[in-house]
């Protein structure tokens, strides 16, 4: 067993080494973003007394979506959203379907419409469109489409950090596309951007978002060979820990697996020694 541990920590040390890191596409905003931003409040607690109207008609708090046990990726979208909204949903529907963790079980997802007349009918349709292509059974509970008053949205996306802003000419509204992981207690932990989420950035952000209370060793292993990257928007291999868990397995082996095998050696060398000289006296005689 002892040659087999090392064996796999090294193949994750390798791991870490290999796993490529796709390349974001960067491109120039469009004009009705260019004076928008998203100003990150990492570790902030987000004002979870806020009220606001879910899919039901019924009246909740931003409060009854974080529970103990599990983190909450927390989005800002619009059902009118002509594009944008569309992308980056679906974009993380595809993604999450990759995580064997399901919505109501590990994680929650909460979107929360910028447009004050979305009613909550138009916001059900929505949470039905996305639900049916997460198609997976038994996890409607961990969807979420709220929508509410101005003054609600408003404080919401001051303390996200996200701008956004009515375009008037157009009828619509320009918002970033980025999503927030936060913590089961409502502390942003992660910002994600653009409209692709791998698997890998999605697990390993739900992963440090809760703070080990959900994942295996392995996945908090690999979070630690890994930081992220916030102008990809992912998590990369970092040399710094790659280097540490390197000389770690090192140590390791040689404590574990060398060490003993030249004890027993040098034990068989003795023996053997004795024995041959057992042998001498006995022939002699």
């Amino acid at each position: 067993m002892k040659p087999f541990a090392s064996s796999i920590l090294v193949l994750l040390c390798w791991a870490c080494c290999v796993i490529p890191v796709q390349a974001e596409r960067m491109e120039k905003a469009p004009k009705d973003l260019a004076q928008l931003d998203v100003l990150e409040h990492l570790d902030s607690k987000l004002p979870l007394d806020l009220e606001f109207q879910d899919t039901s008609g019924k009246q909740v708090k931003l409060a009854d979506y974080f529970k103990k046990d599990r983190p909450v990726i927390l989005s800002l979208n619009y059902s009118n959203c002509p594009m944008l909204c569309s992308l980056q949903l679906t974009a993380l529907v595809r993604g999450l379907k990759e995580l064997e963790w399901s919505a109501d079980q590990q994680y929650d997802f909460v979107s929360v419409s910028i447009d004050p007349k979305e009613t909550y009918q138009r916001a059900n349709l929505t949470k039905q469109k996305y639900f049916k292509e997460y198609d997976r059974a038994g996890t409607a509970g961990g969807w979420h489409f709220l929508c509410g008053q101005q003054t609600s949205i408003t404080k919401l996306a001051e303390a996200m950090g996200v701008q956004y802003q009515f375009v008037e000419e157009r009828k619509e509204y320009a918002h970033p596309a980025v999503l927030l992981v936060c913590t089961p207690d409502g502390r942003i932990s992660r910002y994600l951007y653009g409209v692709s989420f791998p698997e890998q950035t999605l697990k390993l952000a739900l992963v440090e978002a809760s703070e080990g209370k959900i994942g295996s060793t392995i996945d908090r292993f690999l979070l630690f060979c890994f930081h992220y990257d916030a102008d990809s928007g992912r998590y990369a291999p970092t040399a710094r820990n790659i280097m540490k868990i390197g000389g770690f397995a090192t140590v390791f082996i040689l404590t574990v697996v060398l060490i003993p095998y030249w004890r027993g050696r040098k034990g068989r060398v003795q023996l053997d020694t004795t024995a041959g000289q057992a042998h001498e006296v006995t022939g002699g005689s």
